[in-house]
């Protein structure tokens, strides 16, 4: 008979189960349930009495749904939608062994564009990970109107200070699931990878050893004259003032409601001679508040504000196209790609015409593609490579080539795709859209991509010649791996002086 397993830290207990010979906690609250006063302020201390149930998953940040008639199912990447309760700062754990001791620490931060998106999602499972010998933590942080939009009167970032809170919990209890708080890689995906950028020029000193980022950068900040373009817009749709006093009385529903609004009429950010960093993926974001992000956090990098902490970053070939060929989207025209690509880039039809040449493609829809992936991810990917290695002898780059069957073909290495591969999920879990399937070769490549990760939060090197500035090493990571320091052609030259 399997006993559920109990952790005591600190004043407090928790109860767990065995799963698959892993012992998971799931929904622990590392802060108390942002409700009342706490709704925009920062995160405090969570308190209970007696033994927490930690058996079921706990509730998820309010959020729009993740099943939409005419959308592809998202579930395995997004998580169950939302998920009420109050006390949904909380985070999974799966530990080999609660009695251990020194294990690495891996934190996970998950996507979904700051307004979507739960830890708890089934391809986030941390099984594989605790069964290589690692303490694996997922975390579920405030979103949307109460995590990330500005609001005259509260703190700004509260979603990144939900973060640092989560990470503060780690310091202060994980050894009592046998982690180690010397060795903790901080790694997230989509907004969780520009998360952790932020955290990189933004955390306290000794929250992280290393990080991980998935197909972000550290360039994505909203300029206050941005944020307060979205407070406007939002204020003006609730009908009242844009102040905490103003938002108090607000239901979280009409928030998520609000959102949706937004996305169906958007406001434009290019504002007061900014670009949008987002490209209209989504309205809300970090925010260059003077207090947690003074400056872009690539800007903070580089002048050394990492330099003891060991990044592994990289980004997929074709990103652009989970949003072009998997969600529903009208087919990009000639004149609507030089519309999009002059909110981008000051000379469109120059760069047009590099990418054509440079890539081989014709098409609009690929054109815009191509250049939307590396505007939005493999451009302040390598920035961010280049500025974590001016100081640091730690970075590892990477390109994340294979290609997925679904859609024709059409797909390929669309956004997202690396992870059912880095959390080594092929055949527990069906990522449905994504089209990854569990067939030999398949599987053998997720060993791999997961072992690099393993390696990585373990010891620090992934496998792969470092990053460096007279030899920018990327690893690509595909049916073959093969490494180059060629990864960055001529077409994104054209990229270095646009920001």
């Amino acid at each position: 008979m399997t006993h559920d397993p109990v952790v005591r830290f600190g004043p407090y207990s928790a109860r767990g189960r065995t799963e698959d010979g892993v012992a998971v906690f799931r929904g622990v609250p590392y802060a108390a349930g942002p409700v009342g006063r706490n709704r925009f302020g920062a995160p405090e201390p969570a308190l209970w009495t007696g033994e927490f149930d930690a058996r079921e998953p706990g509730p998820t940040a309010p959020q729009g749904g993740t099943a939409r008639p005419g959308v592809p199912d998202l579930t395995p990447i997004l998580g169950p939608g939302w998920v009420r309760g109050a006390d949904y700062l909380n985070l999974d754990v799966w530990t080999p062994d609660p009695g251990a001791g020194g294990l690495p620490v891996m934190v996970f931060l998950h996507g979904g564009a700051f307004v979507g998106g739960a830890g708890s999602a089934p391809g986030y499972d941390g099984t594989r990970f605790a069964e290589d010998g690692i303490v694996l933590v997922t975390v579920n942080y405030r979103l949307g109107v109460p995590g990330f939009l500005s609001l005259p009167g509260a703190p700004d970032n509260r979603g990144l200070r939900d973060q640092i809170a989560a990470l503060r919990w780690v310091q202060e209890h994980i050894a009592a699931f046998g982690g180690d708080p010397g060795n903790v890689t901080v790694f997230g995906e989509s907004a969780g990878a520009l998360s952790v950028g932020a955290l990189l020029a933004a955390a306290p000193a000794g929250l992280f050893r290393r990080a991980i980022s998935q197909s972000g950068g550290a360039s994505h900040a909203l300029t206050p004259a941005q944020a307060e373009v979205v407070t406007t817009a939002v204020a003006r749709h609730l009908g009242v003032p844009a102040t905490v006093d103003g938002f108090a009385g607000i239901a979280d529903d009409r928030f998520v409601d609000v959102l949706g609004r937004l996305a169906a009429e958007p406001v434009d950010l290019s504002v007061a001679g900014q670009r949008d960093p987002l490209m209209g993926l989504s309205k809300l974001g970090p925010v260059l508040d003077g207090d947690l992000l003074a400056e872009q956090p690539v800007d903070a990098v580089r002048a050394g504000a990492a330099d003891e902490i060991d990044l592994l970053v990289g980004s997929n070939s074709d990103e652009m196209n989970l949003y072009l060929v998997a969600l529903p989207a009208p087919p990009v025209t000639g004149p609507a790609l030089r519309a999009a690509v002059s909110a981008l880039h000051p000379d469109p039809d120059g760069l047009i015409g590099a990418y054509r040449t440079a890539r081989g493609l014709d098409d609009p829809g690929e054109l815009y593609s191509a250049i939307g992936t590396d505007y939005l991810f493999a451009v302040p990917t390598a920035r961010l490579a280049d500025a974590h290695a001016t100081h640091s002898a730690g970075t590892w780059r990477y390109e994340f080539t294979w290609r997925s069957p679904a859609f024709g073909g059409r797909l390929g290495a669309c956004h997202g795709l690396e992870l059912p591969f880095v959390f080594d999920l092929l055949g527990r879990v069906d990522f449905g859209v994504l089209g990854v399937s569990a067939d030999e070769p398949t599987r053998e490549l997720a060993r791999k991509v997961h072992a690099a990760w393993v390696a990585f939060a373990r010891d620090g090197d992934p496998g792969w010649p470092r990053y460096a500035p007279g030899a920018p090493v990327v690893q690509r990571i595909g049916p073959e791996w093969t490494d180059t320091t060629g990864a960055d052609g001529p077409e994104r030259e054209l990229w270095r002086d646009v920001r």
